[in-house]
């Protein structure tokens, strides 16, 4: 047994040499050589052509993205208003039943801030990369018109991009104070469903909905200024499709 061990492990050695020997002869080949080393540098250059197209797409991707939570988060912030409304709406039969509705409702805007700040980061991470190879390849041109071209497509486009990103900044930080508004209205009222306690969030409730108001209309700044750049990049030639 031990022999026949032996014996197949050195065919198999053997068999790997022979192999490993017969590749590097037909690579040492002039035109085998010539053909591996062609094949290289198509996939090279492959792969380089579509390495912008590839960016222009992932900045597109992460904008629709974008686009489409704040078309959600619109709608929820009606719904949680209307639910805020009915919760304290004077003589109320049912609070029990308009407090799980309220509830509900937090539940979800809290998720779709987390899922906003983390889709709007990802957007605002591939706009960077995006321009940051656009910069590196600023003086490909040879001819002085494309050239021209190409740094005022850059510039115009950089300057809406910008705008994306201040009116980013505003939603976040109404986001925050929005939600945290209606999660601490949840608690008092998950300790205190009684006629009196729900009378003494009168104030609160007011400052929650003008809040809502200001997110709402960050929000819109936001899509507004993704619009613009969609047409811009439009304009530069890249499809938004």
């Amino acid at each position: 047994m031990m022999i026949l061990k032996r014996e197949n492990n050195f065919t198999a050695t053997r068999s790997l040499r022979e192999i490993t020997d017969t590749t590097m002869k037909n690579f040492t080949k002039p035109g085998n050589a010539v053909a591996v080393l062609l094949l290289a540098m198509t996939f090279t250059i492959a792969a380089c052509s579509t390495t912008g197209m590839q960016r222009s797409e992932d900045v597109q991707s992460d904008m629709r993205t974008v686009d489409n939570d704040i078309k959600v988060i619109v709608v929820q912030l009606d719904a949680i208003n209307a639910s805020l409304d009915e919760l304290t709406k004077p003589g109320q039969a049912d609070v029990k039943r308009a407090f799980d509705v309220y509830s509900e409702n937090v539940s979800k805007i809290e998720k779709m801030e987390k899922d906003f700040s983390k889709h709007a980061d990802q957007m605002t991470k591939s706009g960077k990369k995006y321009f940051e190879e656009w910069d590196k390849n600023k003086n490909q041109y040879d001819n002085p018109d494309l050239q021209r071209s190409s740094d005022e497509r850059r510039a115009a486009l950089g300057r809406t991009y910008d705008k994306i990103g201040m009116n980013n900044k505003g939603v976040k930080e109404a986001f925050k104070v929005y939600v945290s508004d209606v999660t601490e209205i949840e608690t008092f009222m998950s300790n205190d469903l009684t006629n009196k306690g729900i009378t003494s969030i009168a104030l609160m409730s007011d400052r929650t909905v003008r809040n809502g108001i200001h997110l709402k209309n960050e929000l819109v700044n936001l899509q507004s200024a993704i619009e613009d750049a969609r047409a811009e990049m439009t304009q530069t030639g890249i499809s938004m499709n």
